[in-house]
């Protein structure tokens, strides 16, 4: 579970970060030779050398949906996708593999606001996971569901709406949210925080 402690920022300390997909990047003509770049649980991504997009290999229907759905999340918080590539293999786990080719998201750095609102975030969403313990699975989406109708200090405007937004999807589609490994929230280049790959299939 998401909610599980760990490390040192509170992203760091409660999400996923050590857990890593094990397969290798897939054979295909669009990704032979494209460094890999990033590594989460259910997926790889991979540079397409623009500096603009990238090509992700997913593994998580739940990933798949979040990123293709016609009813998926909108806003300036979300991944932009400019393409889904298709089925291209299957992993290890039995599930498909998928291709998407999506923008160029980027670390946070430390210190920016981006930060400091995604550590509001976490650190809300840990405290919310630990009150609705006793639901077991359900936990992480009731987490949410507290940070809609209160959201942490910071955690307005369009970032509420996206967070909003986010809790109808994860309502919708009956998956997990992760807004706690690093990875699960990046930035544009001019700072917007955007929930890159905050849900999961549990």
């Amino acid at each position: 579970m998401p909610c599980e402690p760990g490390r040192t920022s509170a992203r760091e300390r409660f999400g996923r970060a050590d857990i890593l997909f094990a397969d290798p990047v897939p054979p295909h003509p669009m990704l032979d030779g494209l460094d890999e770049i990033g590594r989460g649980e259910y997926s790889i991504v991979l540079a397409k050398g623009d500096g603009e997009r990238v090509l992700k290999v997913v593994s998580s229907p739940a990933d798949h949906f979040y990123y293709t759905a016609e009813d998926r999340p909108a806003g300036p918080h979300f991944p932009r996708v400019f393409a889904d590539h298709g089925v291209i293999g299957r992993a290890s786990t039995g599930n498909l593999l998928h291709l998407i080719e999506m923008e160029h998201l980027y670390p946070i750095e430390a210190g920016s606001p981006a930060s400091a609102a995604a550590e509001a975030l976490a650190a809300a969403y840990w405290a919310a996971c630990r009150r609705w313990a006793d639901v077991g699975a359900d936990m992480g989406r009731m987490a949410l569901f507290d940070l809609v109708k209160t959201p942490p200090v910071g955690v307005t405007g369009s970032l509420f709406d996206g967070l909003r937004a986010l809790a109808d999807f994860i309502e919708t589609y009956q998956v997990m949210p992760d807004i706690l490994s690093e990875g699960n929230l990046l930035v544009r280049p001019d700072g917007t925080l955007v929930f890159s790959d905050p849900v999961f299939l549990g």
